[in-house]
């Protein structure tokens, strides 16, 4: 059962430069406490990285991930919601 609260999201990481690896990579430890599992795949050929996100939290704290995220130089983010309610 879902923590009370909460919503189910998926987010949608597109990385275009590798020397942001390592911000992104620590802001996604800094809400590790909210990930339920994370799936990159490199598309080495075009030098990009393809990321998803499965997160179990608060909207406001899933908003202010993606938030983060869309102010890394060379990242975008996307966040898509389970309709499923509590």
């Amino acid at each position: 059962m879902a923590a009370e609260g909460t919503k189910l999201a998926v987010v949608a990481i597109v990385v275009e430069k590798e020397e942001s690896v390592s911000c992104l990579n620590e802001l996604l430890h800094d809400y590790s406490g909210y990930i339920i599992g994370r799936m990159g795949i490199p598309h080495r050929e075009r030098g990009v990285s393809l990321i998803s996100v499965a997160m179990d939290a608060p909207a406001e704290v899933i908003s202010a991930l993606s938030g983060k995220l869309g102010r890394i130089r060379g990242v975008s983010a996307k966040v898509a919601y389970s309709k499923i309610s509590e």
